[in-house]
């Protein structure tokens, strides 16, 4: 982001009001330096950022809803004596955290390499699909992490992922949390984030993995066109909201937790714990496979790799991908 730019004004404007509170123009480019123009021009763009923004004569600015910043020294505060194993970077817009990380990954980025962003431009979802959010309603960021073990020993990485953010929800209060398969984040709204795994390296390794995250903290109304399916937010299954530095410090702490885990076991020793929290444990299901099919059966689990365990009226099959939708089945 250029320094002076249209842009960074934007930000500048919205760090000011994100308290939610009436700010006036003057004192508003008083603030910044600038002439009211410079803010009322600013602030053009800001329904761009995901904002509802009102103006009343007399009264300024303020955000309808107000926004609470990532800030990374309260993460780090939060995270206490494991803030020790993260670089953490937050950035105020970016088009995709993960892309971003994966560049970095190449060029010696160390591991624990953090990338949060408050708004991302083109976040992307599993099968290439778009994440969508707005500014402050979400949580989004990426993780790098670094194995000796080479590509193939990490099946079933997303699932482990799954497992710890799950952990981490359940220490802050969320009720209802589950998982679907096979790394959609569930409540019985709909759903509540998802998470999307690249690695870099080869079959015999080392590797390099970004995990890439992302949770609803709210759903604005303006959002719920753009989602098109059941989704769930934080605000919804918390009787007391975590703060959004402490909701990233935790995931950090059990996502460290898991993958340190997983580095020397692999999933085979997450495996039930990952079935415990299966949304669709023992349901029927009907799967999209990729070439269009469709598979129909009952989920009895995952296999010590990380894949589907479906049991169909030709036996029991392991599938490695697809998109699973509950369904009544025909035996």
């Amino acid at each position: 982001m250029k320094t002076g730019s249209s842009s960074e004004r934007t930000w500048r404007v919205l760090n000011l009001l994100a308290d939610g509170e009436f700010h006036s123009g003057e004192v508003l480019a008083a603030q910044l330096g600038v002439t009211r123009a410079s803010v009322f021009n600013a602030l053009t763009g800001a329904a761009d950022f995901g904002v509802d923004l009102q103006r009343i004569r007399g009264r300024g600015y303020r955000l309808a809803h107000p926004w609470q910043r990532l800030e990374r020294g309260e993460v780090l505060r939060w995270l206490g004596a494991d803030a020790e194993h993260f670089d953490i970077e937050i950035l105020p817009q970016a088009t995709s955290t993960n892309t971003l990380l994966l560049q970095r990954a190449v060029t010696g980025a160390p591991q624990g390499k953090v990338l949060a962003a408050e708004l991302q431009t083109a976040g992307r979802g599993r099968m290439g699909r778009t994440w969508h959010s707005s500014l402050g309603s979400s949580l989004t960021f990426s993780l790098l992490w670094r194995f000796d073990c080479g590509l193939n020993a990490l099946t079933g990485l997303s699932l482990a992922a799954g497992i710890a953010i799950v952990r981490a929800l359940n220490k802050l209060g969320a009720q209802g949390v589950r998982l679907k398969w096979p790394n959609d984040i569930l409540t019985a709204q709909g759903k509540l984030g998802g998470v999307l795994i690249e690695a870099q390296g080869d079959m015999l390794g080392p590797s390099a993995v970004v995990i890439g995250i992302g949770l609803n903290c709210s759903l604005p109304a303006s959002l719920a066109p753009q989602i098109g399916q059941p989704a769930s937010a934080l605000d919804e299954v918390c009787a007391v909201m975590p703060a959004r530095n402490q909701l990233l410090a935790v995931l950090l702490r059990e996502l460290r937790l898991v993958l340190q885990g997983f580095g020397q076991g692999g999933f085979p020793a997450l495996r039930a714990e990952w079935e415990q929290c299966n949304m669709h444990q023992h349901k029927a299901v009907q799967l999209h496979m990729p070439d269009g099919s469709l598979v129909s059966g009952i989920v009895r689990g995952v296999n010590d790799s990380g894949e589907l365990c479906l049991e169909t009226a030709q036996g029991l099959k392991h599938i490695n991908s697809g998109e699973l939708q509950v369904q009544r089945c025909d035996f």
